[in-house]
């Protein structure tokens, strides 16, 4: 008897592995096809001098020339004069802002929208609009002079704008806060367009952990008169906590690979503007690593906070 029931459950088990494998299928073939081989031919681009051909390119071997050029001898004229390695250091800081910002924002976000009132799901759309518009053409319009000119802005305005943090500053600094957290706070505020903008996916996953929640562990917790603030702690944050990792991941990727990127900026120009293709896949090697390393990083400390349910 004991043999048959083991057998349904391993049964059931490889149910569930099978669905699993089906709906990750798509995802390994979109992979192999658009992703691996591309990437595997950039590495040899990266290796090899580009000479076109009638009826195509040939390849001349070059060994790691590519490479040092980007770490060593690299210098961007648009950007100051500075060098792939500062570029890619300077990304790597703003980053860290962007990423603790969008995290911290998209969760508190989350919390809200996860109360009932009225117009919820209007709410929950807003929030989410930006991921559907931020593409194409719009983001053109945003980044330009149309989008300021529409809304009725002016370089007036914007002066407005720079007076309002100047006096955020002084306001923070009357507190005798540290410099360091009020420089922060005001970098804050003055991006808070990009940071709304940069959180719709991370507040839809937050969304969808907390309304994952056994309603009946609140339930328990009050009857033991534990206060709100308590089963935040002690029950929202550790259940939400393996979210925070997934969207860490996902925003410190989605920040260094955006169009925003000087780093990526600089691949595409050497790319597709200087018909540099191989100082180009060398540059977005090295920029591959050191976003891989910084996710590896990323990932080994904050696993060791998550909270995995059993």
């Amino acid at each position: 008897m004991a043999a048959i029931k083991k057998k349904r459950r391993m049964g059931l088990e490889q149910k569930r592995a099978m669905m699993g494998y089906l709906f990750v299928l798509p995802f390994v073939i979109g992979l192999l096809m658009f992703f691996f081989f591309p990437m595997i031919q950039s590495f040899i681009f990266s290796l090899n001098v580009i000479e076109v051909v009638s009826g195509g390119y040939s390849l001349r071997p070059n060994g790691l020339n590519y490479y040092r050029n980007a770490l060593f001898e690299y210098v961007s004229t648009s950007n100051q004069g500075k060098s792939f390695m500062v570029l890619i250091a300077e990304g790597l800081g703003t980053m860290a802002s962007q990423v603790l910002l969008v995290v911290i924002f998209s969760f508190f976000a989350a919390n809200l929208l996860n109360q009932k009132f009225r117009g919820r799901s209007i709410a929950r759309a807003i929030f989410f609009l930006p991921v559907i518009l931020m593409s194409g053409v719009i983001v053109t319009v945003d980044s330009g002079d149309l989008l300021q000119s529409s809304m009725g802005m002016t370089q007036t305005d914007a002066q407005e704008g720079a007076f309002q943090a100047v006096a955020l500053a002084r306001v923070l600094l009357s507190t005798r806060l540290d410099p360091r957290f009020i420089d922060f706070i005001v970098s804050a505020v003055n991006r808070i367009y990009e940071i709304v903008s940069a959180s719709g996916v991370q507040i839809l996953v937050f969304l969808a952990g907390l309304q994952s929640i056994s309603p009946s562990l609140f339930e328990a917790s009050n009857i033991e008169g534990a206060t709100g603030w308590e089963n935040f702690w002690k029950i929202t944050f550790p259940m939400v906590s393996p979210l925070i990792l997934v969207n860490t991941i996902y925003t410190v990727i989605d920040t260094l690979t955006n169009s925003n990127s000087v780093v990526m900026t600089i691949i595409r120009d050497e790319a597709f503007r200087s018909a540099k293709y191989g100082l180009s896949s060398a540059m977005a090697w090295i920029y591959f690593v050191a976003i891989m390393l910084v996710v590896g990083i990323l990932t080994g400390i904050i696993s060791r906070l998550v909270f995995y349910q059993e």
